[in-house]
């Protein structure tokens, strides 16, 4: 049984899936897609954010009233601030004005104090180093909590919920065949993928990145606008035995992608999600009818209306 929490930290989880209906034709697996927007910032970095704070709670590293810092692209600094504004910690937050605006106004909403690394030409490989080094510098100087995400293990606990959740909520036969996922500090795939592989031993784990800065792929890495992943640098908890394949998909398709599943689907969501939905389509297109595929809606399209997204 799951503890009682205060307030909004309640509605964190228990998201609907749902199947698409028009973008995998009859020549396809089917794809399903966990709608994760529906957490209370729209947004499945809720689940991370909460498991963070409360293992820290939990083993004395984060006292009551401690300053926490995170470095973040914006959906995590969101949730963070929305779980420290309920539990009472002071939030210092280090982004950047490459990431959606909807975000950094969020994290302000919730009180939390965000300081901006000027990165105009968008998300390049030295800015997440850069954002990591100005929050370590912050933790060192005022003896803040660093949740440090990239190296956070507890991130990936919280996400292994999201997982088991598909396998309670997915209808049978067929069984999933494919999961994959947009990695960012890959705690997502990590949770989902283990959860799923425990009950579906054959399960093919695919690791979804962007085609201008696929490190994962082998390739050297670049400038991109596919918030949430493609740091330029291997995540520090995903290895090569976590996953069986990498997809990398260029910025523009997983646009267009978003674009076509909020207009033919309903789901309404920002382009990391159209990455995932642009691999799952080229996995049920290659699997064919009698499989299935599952992906994430990373968060709400609402958070991207005033970026070229939707524009």
């Amino acid at each position: 049984m799951e503890m009682e929490r205060p307030g909004g930290l309640s509605a964190i989880g228990n998201t609907p899936v749902v199947r698409l209906a028009q973008l995998a034709g009859d020549c396809c697996a089917e794809v399903w897609v966990k709608m994760e927007a529906a957490n209370p910032t729209g947004s499945y970095k809720d689940r991370m954010a909460l498991a963070m704070i409360e293992a820290a709670e939990a083993d004395g590293r984060l006292r009551p009233g401690q300053l926490v810092v995170e470095y973040t692209g914006g959906s995590t600094g969101s949730s963070l601030a929305f779980v420290c504004a309920v539990k009472g910690y002071p939030l210092r937050i280090v982004s950047s004005d490459a990431f959606a605006d909807e975000k950094i106004r969020t994290m302000r909403a919730f009180g939390a104090e965000v300081e901006l690394i000027q990165s105009p030409e968008g998300i390049t490989p030295g800015l997440i180093p850069s954002m990591m080094r100005r929050a370590a510098e912050i933790a060192e100087q005022t003896g803040a909590f660093a949740t440090d995400q990239f190296n956070n293990a507890d991130m990936v606990d919280g996400y292994r919920r999201l997982g088991e959740e598909l396998l309670e909520q997915l209808p049978g036969p067929p069984p999933v065949s494919a999961f994959c996922g947009y990695v960012g500090t890959a705690g997502c795939f990590l949770g989902v993928s283990r959860a799923l592989a425990a009950g579906l031993p054959g399960l093919h784990r695919v690791v979804v990145e962007p085609a201008e800065s696929a490190v994962l792929s082998g390739r050297p890495p670049g400038t991109h606008h596919i918030e949430g992943g493609g740091t330029g640098q291997r995540p520090p908890q995903l290895w090569p035995a976590d996953y069986d394949e990498v997809i990398a998909v260029p910025e523009a398709d997983a646009f267009r992608t978003a674009r076509l599943a909020a207009r033919g689907e309903g789901i309404f969501s920002g382009p990391s999600t159209g990455a995932n939905l642009a691999a799952a389509l080229e996995i049920a297109r290659r699997l064919g009818p009698g499989h299935r595929v599952v992906t994430i809606q990373v968060d709400s399209g609402l958070k991207y209306l005033t970026g070229q997204l939707y524009s």
